[in-house]
């Protein structure tokens, strides 16, 4: 590829001078600088990635950029021939329910009759601890398909299913975060809880699973709607008392929502507003969708640093309505890209992508004032799935960018996994048009291999896989 290239970023490296278990591959290289607040990309067509572990036993990035730079000072490592392939870091997905993972794909009238129709029947199955670590082993085994090695996910209400969640992503060696869902009213039995028990399951859990391994705990008020003031009130406080936990949940996404959400809440001034005065706005906490928010609503979240989860594919599948990119990025709104499965229709941060490519184009104004959508870039789009969601996270420097000193998570691509994407691809005149045609083009097939925590996520992948020059790692 004749390109021009961005110089690697500064060879800072931040992991442990204590190293051990040293790996390296070789391929076209793409990540992003964890320190930026937009998209800061670094290609290298020829490039060598090396990993090893850290005294802790973590294997991180040690160094990334030219082959021919790099090669000499790791001559004595064997490496991963990749020529051909993409390798970029791993998708992060920033708002998912992985309880609606056996909902994807059913009609809807809206987002409040799917709700009723499909999902809190689906979600009362939980209370089953055997179906709910089913599914859970379905969900990761889908979202490695794909390519997505971090999650922010929404359990149900009752706590083992968070349970078998994380358990099943330790298990598996992934960095997840997740919460019991908080819903003590407006909701149907079997999904309901109890307000003071919800509270205590939520503070176990914490103790449980928060800051074990690569896991976090995730303190999840389903929706204003679903919880009563004490509820908001002791999630509010828990905020306080652990605040290196995250908070989810949602906000604005739907107008029949917003309409329910003034009726119960006249006293605030806006539905971001009820979780402002409970306490539920600062860093770490991430609000899915965001469509219908106002100018003083983005300038509360850009003062406060919590982020928003844009989901365009759920966005669009359930009529909600188009996420302003123009006015979140004018006020400095933090945010990245989200599957929302089962409203969202794909698992695949490509699907991801290209929605929210036709979303920015699409997109007006909250207020019913028309304007001009954004064309986004092909590195925008793929560092809001990546670097960009591991900001909105406060997880930069961790996951997301294969910087030296990130955690070794990453994705093997191959430009050439359809005839259709091997054409176009071959015809790309710069990088942003080959990654924008990877975006629109390709799916899980072009998903070759999956490495966290440099080792293979599934042997499903490195059995299909061979290396494209000779068959072993050299």
């Amino acid at each position: 590829m004749g390109w021009g290239i961005v110089p690697a970023l500064p060879g800072v490296a931040r992991a442990a001078a204590k190293l051990s278990g040293m790996q390296s591959w070789r391929a076209s290289l793409l990540w992003f600088d964890p320190e930026a607040d937009g998209p800061r990309p670094h290609f290298e067509s020829d490039g060598l990635l090396v990993t090893a572990a850290d005294a802790a036993g973590v294997q991180r990035v040690v160094a990334v950029g030219a082959y021919d730079t790099l090669r000499p000072r790791y001559s004595d490592v064997a490496v991963h021939d990749r020529r051909g392939r993409l390798i970029a870091p791993g998708f992060i997905d920033l708002h998912i329910h992985y309880p609606q993972t056996d909902v994807i794909g059913s009609p809807a009238d809206g987002l409040l009759p799917w709700l009723e129709r499909y999902t809190f029947p689906q979600e009362a199955r939980f209370a089953d601890p055997g179906h709910a670590a089913s599914v859970a082993r379905f969900f990761f085994d889908e979202l490695l398909r794909h390519g997505v090695t971090t999650v922010l996910a929404f359990g149900t209400s009752h706590p083992g299913s968070v349970d078998a969640l994380l358990g099943e992503a330790q298990a598996r060696g992934l960095r997840c975060i997740a919460g019991k869902s908080l819903q003590d009213r407006h909701s149907p039995d079997g999904v309901r809880d109890e307000t003071e028990a919800s509270l205590r399951d939520t503070e176990a859990l914490i103790a449980r699973w928060h800051g074990r391994d690569r896991l976090g705990y995730a303190i999840t008020p389903r929706f204003a709607p679903s919880c009563s003031d004490a509820q908001l009130h002791g999630a509010g406080a828990l905020a306080a008392r652990y605040s290196d936990v995250w908070i989810q949940s949602h906000v604005a996404e739907n107008l029949d929502e917003l309409r329910w959400v003034r009726a119960l809440y006249p006293q605030d001034r806006s539905y971001l507003a009820v979780y402002e005065r409970f306490g539920l706005l600062r860093r770490r906490a991430v609000y899915a969708h965001g469509i219908y928010l106002d100018d003083a609503d983005r300038a509360l979240l850009a003062r406060t640093g919590a982020a928003v989860a844009v989901s365009p594919t759920s966005n669009l599948f359930l009529g909600s309505g188009f996420f302003d990119y123009a006015a979140a990025r004018e006020a400095g709104v933090t945010l990245g890209l989200a599957s929302d499965v089962g409203g969202g229709m794909s698992f695949s941060p490509f699907a991801t992508m290209r929605a929210a490519y036709t979303v920015g184009r699409a997109s007006v104004r909250g207020d019913g004032a028309a304007k001009r959508g954004v064309s986004l870039a092909a590195t925008d789009l793929w560092w809001q799935h990546t670097a960009g969601a591991a900001r909105a996270l406060g997880l930069a420097w961790v996951v997301g960018s294969l910087a030296p000193g990130s955690e070794a998570d990453f994705v093997v691509l191959d430009p050439a996994a359809t005839p259709l994407l091997a054409r176009r691809t071959a015809q790309a005149a710069s990088l942003e048009e080959w990654l924008f045609a990877l975006i629109l083009l390709a799916d899980d097939r072009a998903v070759t291999e999956v490495v966290v925590a440099g080792a293979p996520a599934s042997h499903a992948f490195t059995e299909a896989t061979p290396d494209l020059h000779g068959g072993r790692a050299r």
